[in-house]
């Protein structure tokens, strides 16, 4: 057992995991269910290179718990990736490939040591310091292979996002640079599972089902549906959104089928955080990606359950004399 902020953990040091279909990132195998529309909406966060807090705590109102709760996120990686040392490294990294497929040199840096490395006494600089420290990217046998590199990954609450966030970064790169998917390589310096989760998370077999969506596009259209999914994401977020302008963004008219599935998702848990609970189920049932529709039910399921257990509850707590309406 190591400690650390959540407390005990069990610890694996130097774990690696293979995934070699990336477009198979959905995972289903986790309890309580993972929140896709979470998922769709920081990696299109990453890759828009921001680092808002706002926008990714509409999609998970607990992060600042674990993040801290400022206007912005010390450690977004879009923001690091896109800007935060001086360049676009997704874009050197494309126009790298594009030009010399068998470079052994394509870094993609995230961990940055002047403000990411611990106080003198070993405490951490803030509350978010960037669990993935950089990714390492070749073209072999024309398939962009990716190796991802972790200082310290949660199996039950980090590694399903992380998979599903970089894999998608990935398959965007692949298509921009006009090569087919390769491996994608999780390798944590520190894989662990916090001893007061073990009864709150655990992993079950789930039937074998396969996606056949891709976000892979030429580098023009890529760029394209990258600002179209971006604004419609935070037309989603928006407080004041119409249903009406929440069924067009589902319809997706002229959106690739791929990025179309993932704005559908996106949708169902807009719509489900405002109680709209038909228009949750359309947007969901348009998602053409059995695979990703699946981990949305699973999802809602849960959500569903939550709050039903915390409904019955509060039903039975009993209400206070001096609260009571004693007429």
């Amino acid at each position: 057992m190591q400690s650390g902020r959540g407390g005990d953990a069990a610890e694996v040091l130097h774990a690696t995991l293979r995934i070699s279909d990336p477009r198979q990132r959905w995972v289903l195998s986790r309890r309580p269910a993972i929140n896709p529309a979470f998922a769709i909406a920081e990696a299109f966060w990453i890759l828009g290179g921001r680092d808002d807090a706002q926008f990714v705590n509409f999609w998970n109102p607990a992060l600042p718990r674990y993040a801290g709760g400022g206007a912005s996120y010390h450690g977004a990686y879009g923001k690091r990736l896109r800007d935060g040392f001086g360049f676009d490294q997704i874009e050197r990294a494309i126009d790298a490939l594009s030009g010399t497929p068998t470079s052994r040199q394509v870094v993609l840096q995230i961990w940055d040591p002047r403000i990411d490395a611990p106080r003198i006494d070993g405490s951490p600089a803030t509350p978010d310091i960037p669990c993935n420290i950089c990714s390492i990217l070749k073209i072999r046998n024309n398939r962009l292979e990716w190796l991802q590199v972790m200082r310290s990954n949660d199996i039950f609450r980090g590694t399903p996002y992380n998979i599903i966030q970089f894999t998608i970064i990935q398959e965007y790169i692949a298509g921009c640079v006009g090569v087919e998917l390769g491996d994608f390589i999780l390798m944590s310096d520190s894989l662990h599972a916090y001893e007061a989760d073990l009864d709150r998370f655990s992993i079950e077999p789930s039937a074998p089902m396969r996606s056949d969506c891709t976000i892979a596009l030429d580098r023009a259209r890529a760029a394209e549906a990258l600002r179209e999914c971006g604004a419609a994401l935070d037309a989603l977020t928006e407080p004041k959104l119409k249903l009406p302008e929440l069924q067009k963004i589902v319809l997706a008219d002229g959106i690739p089928r791929g990025h179309a599935d993932l704005l559908r998702i996106a949708a169902a848990d807009s719509a489900r955080r405002r109680g709209w609970a038909s228009a949750a189920f359309e947007a969901a049932a348009a998602c053409t990606d059995a695979l990703l529709r699946k981990a949305w039910t699973q999802w809602a399921a849960d959500r569903a359950n939550a709050q039903a257990t915390r409904s019955a509850d509060l039903s039975q707590t009993p209400v206070p004399l001096l609260t009571r309406n004693v007429g």
